[in-house]
């Protein structure tokens, strides 16, 4: 970055902006372990305990690296990386993705997903198995027993013309696949799936919303980005459609959606819906993260009200240096489903940081999705993209509280980030904290879009009295 001395004004902000993204910044986290992931463009973590190891499954963007370990280079994928010791993450394998074709997120593998054949209704029950997005075109299911050695069992789907935010419930095996089938109306939509033997994939219904299914009318309203199901114990699958602007939220009857009418009318697909909220073009829903049952001491004397239920939202901010609306994580009070109702907001103050100049994104773009009694109802992790990752205490969840970060530092290997064209174009190098995941140990784990690799953390300070490590794994 290039600054300029005018005034002091100028002076500052550069320092400002410049220690932002070539030093590590933090309060109350502490960085345990690190792996540069090859240096690959990262997306989504997810974090298995596999017998007596935890192994990490990294999904990535498309583009391509040297991969040291085959001496080739190879389009990005998935890197599994074993996370035992988190002091020291051993990188295993790195599982080639599809080749980048084209602009945008294109090629790469961006997804994961892992199920325990143990828990899986018909899986072999000593196997583990990987569900993943094989960049825009299929979803592929993979033997990662020997996570050293994983093997292909099978296409799920292909001839795509997009792919997304998975969820995979592993006690039953249903899978909401994000998918573009050709003939939809957006590149973006919903395909479910009996995954419960992972050999023998089901087909049960393709889904979105009214205006989006082959041959409806109208405006298309934006595309499905993930989904969050409880299961058949909670029966609710919730729903984020458009993540920078003009979001939806949508709460789903599960029981409803998996055996009500499949075909996709309008009726058949407002069938299995609870409510549904539109958001103003300033708002976009990337992924939601419920807290049910919450107990709130603010009103443990009162007759009523003492345990609510509420869902956190959180937008994808897309435009560097605040080109476009800030996302933020949203709080919904959804204790009366029909009629959800915003409570309060979280955002990251730019100047705490001089953000919108640092380079990159600035805003949030995804929460943990990992349930685990160390952090429920008590601490929510976000990612801020060049501001890191945000601890916020949710115990109240009308007044959410900042506790800790931790911002990572550049490498020489951290990709620039540009806006502008031509002879106004200009570029910076900056943290792109992405997604991120927790463990049932209480490590967190975030990635970086701007190929810096993987953070393990964990709490510490005023920041670990808010979660509960009395219940954390040994």
């Amino acid at each position: 970055m290039r600054c300029s001395i005018f005034t002091i004004g100028i002076v500052f902000s550069c320092l400002v902006a410049t220690a932002q993204v070539t030093t590590p910044r933090s309060s109350n986290m502490d960085l345990v372990g690190y792996s540069d992931l090859q240096n690959r463009s990262a997306y989504q973590p997810i974090v298995q305990k596999q017998g007596n190891r935890w192994i990490a499954y990294i999904g990535h963007h498309g583009g391509e690296a040297m991969n040291p370990q085959t001496g080739k280079t190879e389009p990005n994928g998935t890197s599994l990386v074993d996370v035992t010791d988190p002091k020291r993450p051993v990188y295993l394998v790195h599982i080639p993705g599809e080749p980048k074709t084209r602009g945008g997120e294109a090629g790469g593998a961006s997804m994961v997903r892992v199920c325990p054949g143990s828990e899986l209704p018909h899986g072999d029950k000593i196997k583990f198995y990987l569900l993943r997005a094989y960049g825009n075109t299929a979803h592929e299911i993979w033997d990662v027993t020997d996570p050293a050695k994983p093997s292909r069992i099978n296409v799920i789907v292909s001839g795509l013309r997009d792919t997304h935010k998975n969820w995979w419930e592993c006690d039953t095996g249903i899978a909401y696949l994000v998918s573009g089938v050709v003939g939809w109306r957006t590149a973006r939509m919903g395909q479910i799936y009996d995954l419960s033997d992972p050999a023998k994939p089901v087909f049960i219904r393709a889904f979105g919303l009214p205006g989006q299914e082959p041959g409806g009318r109208g405006q298309t309203p934006g595309g499905m980005h993930g989904a969050y199901s409880t299961g058949p114990k909670g029966n609710r699958v919730y729903f984020a459609y458009d993540v920078n602007r003009n979001g939806i939220l949508q709460i789903v009857d599960r029981e409803k959606l998996l055996n009500g009418p499949k075909e996709p009318t309008v009726e058949n697909l407002r069938y299995p819906e609870i409510a549904r909220v539109d958001l103003p073009p300033d708002m976009g829903a990337h992924n939601v993260f419920p807290m049910m049952q919450m107990q709130l001491s603010e009103f443990g004397k009162q007759k009523n009200g003492q345990v609510k239920n509420f869902l956190t939202l959180v937008g994808e901010t897309t435009g560097n240096e605040c080109q476009e609306y800030r996302q933020m994580a949203r709080v919904f009070d959804i204790t009366n489903e029909k009629m959800p109702i915003g409570v309060s907001t979280f955002t990251v103050p730019e100047d705490s940081g001089n953000f919108c100049n640092a380079g990159g994104r600035f805003g949030t773009h995804s929460s943990q999705e990992h349930q685990t009694p160390i952090f429920d109802n008590r601490v929510l992790l976000v990612a801020h993209f060049n501001a890191g990752v945000r601890a916020v205490d949710v115990r109240d969840p009308y007044r959410p509280r900042e506790i800790g970060y931790y911002i990572p530092a550049v490498t020489g290997k951290t990709d620039k980030r540009c806006v502008g064209q031509g002879a106004d174009e200009h570029c910076k190098v900056a943290i792109q904290t992405n997604n991120l995941d927790v463990d049932d140990r209480g490590y967190i784990y975030i990635v970086d879009r701007a190929d810096t690799g993987m953070h393990i953390l964990e709490l510490s300070g005023s920041a670990r009295a808010a979660a509960d490590y009395s219940k954390a794994v040994k």
